[in-house]
């Protein structure tokens, strides 16, 4: 399939024809008003668009700080994938066949297992953390697919919001700390164990008739006897497709309750190695050019059937990077690489924390479309509605008072958070403008200008320091139910992909 994306198309252009007599002969003079050829642009994804009948995902599961902590039992480490390749019946009949790259023996490997013909360190085959990544790494490499560049696969991304802050697991702002006593207010935990990985249930991809269809569900509840039971959590993934036709349709179930009730749920793509956003090992992903501001666009099909409750931090998008304050690419050191987030939540019940008796939780400026910059202390001009929340990075010396810091565990390293609400200054980029668009009943296919909407946002350097390439290297869709007891969130997700400007393409990096 090739990688234009149908865009690139001539613009209708308006003509007029001049017709008069010179001196001996017939005279036509055309005058082209408009003309201009919309800007081409070319798919960064490995499968523009979820059109490939041969599908590629995978799944990951994390605790609170993107880490592994421990296997759940019998799981093996949270990392597995579902590639196959179809192969077709060439006398046109129905004997079109499925056939997997990954086994079930390869989706169970657990911390200790050695991989299949690979040499590795001693300590990533008994570090739990360590392994997780390296599975991950040596599962793309049964999935990639032998493009140029090459790819492997769309992530789903599992994540537990519980935070055991007795079980000195997770680092603050990059540096290891001890215990510390529980905050039920702020960071829920039952007790020990509640950082937990889940269980994970697979059917591999079959072909029933032209229908191919897959997927996964499962629990954080390690003793439930019944995943139907509205007091246990539950998550499912399940995607089908026509062979042949159409795309890839990815349906999304998350429920939440009162022994987990932050939990988040993703489908990603990611670049297809480096540092994806919010982590500090190699990933493996969708991604064969990593999008960088301002020239890139995404497209996407969303479908919300229920939308999680009030908290549900519902992202019609959510993009992550990661460069330091001094604007320096990131390099795996936790303590001075920062996460950068910026996210779009669609859920219309979500409110402005930003506002003009609350700067702490507002970017310093905003940017308008037209360049034109103003400080979060105009509040006849500052856009305070179209802002969730903004939190500096915990490691940010300079950041301007007043402010908020983020949260320090959730991360491997510090990070900096940018929360946008459906509003009228992000309606020059393609996004929502009111609350409700987009929402349940009513779907729509979206194509954002993220390029230029992302070059635009606030984010924190040095004073001083060369402003940083904004290189994006994950981004997703999905929500964060965030401490609520009993929600349950379900949508399709279908159509995504990535577009690069083809005038830009060639200067940008094709990986980190």
């Amino acid at each position: 399939m090739g990688r234009t994306n149908g865009h690139s198309l001539l613009l209708l252009r308006l003509v007029t024809l001049f017709l008069f007599y010179g001196a001996h002969d017939l005279i036509v003079v055309v005058v082209v008003v408009g003309g201009e050829e919309e800007e081409p642009y070319n798919s960064a994804v490995g499968d523009p668009g979820m059109r490939r009948d041969g599908l590629r995902v995978a799944w990951e599961a994390w605790n609170f700080c993107n880490e592994v902590g421990a296997e759940a039992p019998l799981m093996g480490s949270p990392r597995g994938a579902d590639c196959f390749d179809l192969l077709q019946d060439e006398s046109g009949g129905s004997g079109d066949k499925v056939v997997h790259r990954v086994s079930e023996k390869d989706n169970k490997l657990s911390v200790g297992d050695p991989f299949s013909g690979e040499e590795e360190e001693k300590e990533s085959i008994t570090n739990v953390d360590l392994y997780a990544a390296a599975k991950e790494v040596y599962l793309g490499k049964k999935c990639e697919v032998d493009d140029d560049p090459p790819w492997q696969f769309w992530m789903i991304m599992l994540k537990n919001g519980n935070l055991d802050t007795t079980a000195a697991l997770c680092p603050e702002n990059g540096k290891k700390v001890g215990p510390f006593r529980p905050q039920p207010g702020r960071f829920p935990c039952f007790g020990s164990g509640c950082m937990n990985q889940p269980l994970v249930y697979h059917n591999y991809t079959a072909l029933d008739g032209d229908k191919l269809s897959g997927g996964l569900f499962g629990t954080y509840d390690l003793d439930a006897a019944d995943l139907e039971a509205q007091n246990v959590s539950y998550y499912a993934v399940t995607w089908e497709k026509e062979v042949g036709k159409g795309g890839w349709v990815f349906h999304h179930v998350l429920r939440t309750t009162r022994k987990y009730p932050w939990l988040m749920l993703y489908l990603r793509s990611d670049a297809t190695q480096g540092f994806s956003g919010g982590y500090h090992y190699q990933t493996r992903g969708m991604t064969t050019i990593v999008p960088e501001s301002p020239n890139f666009k995404v497209r996407l099909t969303l479908d919300i059937k229920k939308g999680g409750g009030a908290k549900s931090q519902f992202y019609l998008l959510d993009m992550g990077s990661c460069w330091k304050n001094s604007g320096a690419p990131c390099d795996g050191d936790v303590t001075t690489d920062v996460t950068r987030y910026s996210e779009m939540i669609i859920n219309p019940e979500a409110e402005a924390w930003c506002r003009p008796d609350r700067l702490d939780e507002c970017p310093p400026y905003h940017t308008f479309r037209n360049g034109t910059r103003v400080h979060r202390t105009d509040t006849a001009r500052f856009p305070h509605a179209a802002y969730h929340v903004y939190c500096s990075p915990g490691n940010a010396e300079h950041a301007e008072r007043p402010t908020t810091f983020c949260d320090p565990y959730s991360n491997p390293q510090p990070q900096e958070i940018l929360q946008i609400l459906p509003h009228p200054v992000w309606g020059e980029y393609g996004y929502p403008t009111e609350k409700g668009e987009g929402w349940i009943g009513d779907p729509r296919t979206w194509e954002l200008d993220v390029g230029a909407m992302s070059q635009s946002l606030y984010f924190y350097q040095d004073p001083g320091t060369p402003a940083a390439k904004r290189r994006w290297t994950s981004i997703d869709v999905g929500t964060e139910i965030y401490v609520s007891e009993d929600a349950v969130a379900e949508w399709t997700l279908s159509d995504f992909d990535i577009l690069i400007s083809k005038r830009c393409e060639k200067s940008h990096v094709s990986l980190i």
